[in-house]
C-alpha cells in the first residue's frame, strides 16, 4: 500500500488513513488511485466488518485536491479527464464497498475531502471541524460522479447552496444540513469513531452488508423485483441468525461468523 494511503487492521476493523499530514492530507492523483485500490481490496475481504476512514493527524480530514498539481496534472481538459477517471473509479469503489464505512473527521473537510466523507455511512466530527466546497473560486465544477453522493446526502437544494455560495461552515451547520451524523468534542473524535466501528463489528456482518445493499437499492426509483423482495428473508437461513437468536434467549453476547 502506498505510504500516502496507510492501511491498519485491528481485528475486524480496518482503518484507511489519508497520509499527507504536512499538507493537511491534500489529495493527489496517486492518493486517489491508492485509496480506490485500498477500498476495493477491503471490500472483497470477508474478514473485514467495518472500515474507518480518516486523515492523518488531527488538523484535517482533507482540504481537497492539492492545488499545486493543477499546473502539471490538470492544466487542460484532456489532463482533467484522465485525472477525473481515477477520482471517479475511487468514488465507485467507495460507493460499492460492501462493508460499513465510518468517517473520522478531524478539522478541515472541504472539497474532495467532503466528497470522500459523503460516501461514508456514519460521519463523526469534532466541534471545531469545518466543511464546504469553494471550488467556484477556482472556476471549477464538481462532476456528476463527485456530486452524486453529496446530492444523495443533503438533497439538491442544500448541495447547490454549498456549491453556489462556496462558504466554509462549522460542524453545527454541517449537522443541520445532514452532512455529519454526530459531533463530539475534538479530543473524543477518535474514541467515538472507534466505538461506532466496534458496535458495527460486533453485529452480524451479513446483516450490515444487506442493509447497505438495500439502502443503496432504495435510492433507485425502479420498482423492486420479486427476487429483491425475496432476498430480504435470506437472513433467516443464515448461521448468524441462529447464533443471534440463541444468544438473545441465553442472554449472552452473540459471536457472529458471517455465514
Amino acid at each position: 500500500m502506498s505510504e500516502l494511503i496507510l492501511l491498519q487492521r485491528d481485528g475486524a476493523i480496518a482503518t484507511v488513513v489519508l497520509n499527507r499530514p504536512e499538507k493537511l492530507n491534500a489529495l493527489t492523483k496517486p492518493m486517489w488511485r491508492a485509496l480506490g485500490e485500498a477500498v476495493t481490496r477491503l471490500s472483497a475481504d470477508d474478514s473485514v466488518r467495518c472500515i474507518v476512514l480518516r486523515g492523518a493527524g488531527e488538523k484535517a480530514f482533507s482540504p481537497g485536491n492539492d492545488i499545486s498539481e493543477f499546473a502539471t496534472e490538470r492544466s487542460n481538459k484532456a489532463q482533467a479527464i484522465e485525472y477525473g477517471a481515477i477520482m471517479h473509479a475511487t468514488a465507485q469503489a467507495l460507493e460499492n464497498c460492501r462493508h460499513p464505512i465510518v468517517a473520522q473527521i478531524h478539522g478541515i473537510c472541504v472539497g474532495g475531502g467532503l466528497e470522500i466523507a459523503a460516501f461514508a455511512d456514519i460521519r463523526i466530527c469534532g466541534e471545531s471541524s469545518r466543511f464546504g466546497a469553494p471550488i467556484k473560486n477556482l472556476g471549477l465544477v464538481m462532476a456528476y460522479a463527485e456530486m452524486a453522493p453529496l446530492v444523495r446526502l443533503v438533497g439538491r437544494s442544500i448541495a447547490l447552496e454549498i456549491l453556489l455560495e462556496g462558504r466554509i461552515f462549522d460542524a453545527a451547520e454541517a449537522r443541520d444540513k445532514g452532512i455529519v451524523t454526530r459531533i463530539v468534542p475534538d479530543a473524543q473524535v477518535a474514541a467515538e469513531a472507534r466505538a461506532a466501528a466496534q458496535r458495527i463489528a460486533d453485529g452480524a456482518p451479513l446483516t450490515a452488508r444487506w442493509h447497505k445493499k438495500f439502502a443503496r437499492r432504495l435510492a433507485d426509483l425502479r420498482p423492486l423485483t420479486d427476487a429483491e423482495r425475496d432476498e430480504c428473508f435470506d437472513c433467516f437461513d443464515s448461521e448468524d441468525f441462529r447464533i443471534g437468536y440463541a444468544a438473545f434467549l441465553a442472554k449472552k453476547k452473540p459471536e457472529f461468523v458471517g455465514r
